[in-house]
């Protein structure tokens, strides 16, 4: 059976620490399994105002190209067609 997974903490804090010659955040195992992340996937920062940073799996730069692509296969549905041929 599976375990529930619980809400985030609040209180939950991430430690700047040296890892290497670099600086990084370790995540701990609750985190990554509630945000269903592994080892090797890619977050993407968003900057928020008042200093804030919004970490995501999520790419809203692509997702805005696939809107735009979206759009454009709707609007010129036809010529598509005619071109795929």
């Amino acid at each position: 059976m599976n375990k529930p997974v619980s809400k985030p903490d609040e209180t939950e804090v991430l430690q700047v620490r040296r890892i290497g010659n670099s600086l990084g955040l370790i995540l701990p195992k609750e985190l990554l399994a509630r945000l269903n992340l592994q080892e090797g996937d890619k977050l993407h920062i968003v900057e928020q105002p008042e200093r804030g940073l919004k970490l995501t799996p999520f790419n809203p730069k692509h997702a805005e190209a696939m809107e735009i692509a979206r759009r454009s296969f709707r609007k010129y549905a036809d010529t598509y067609r005619a071109l795929a041929k």
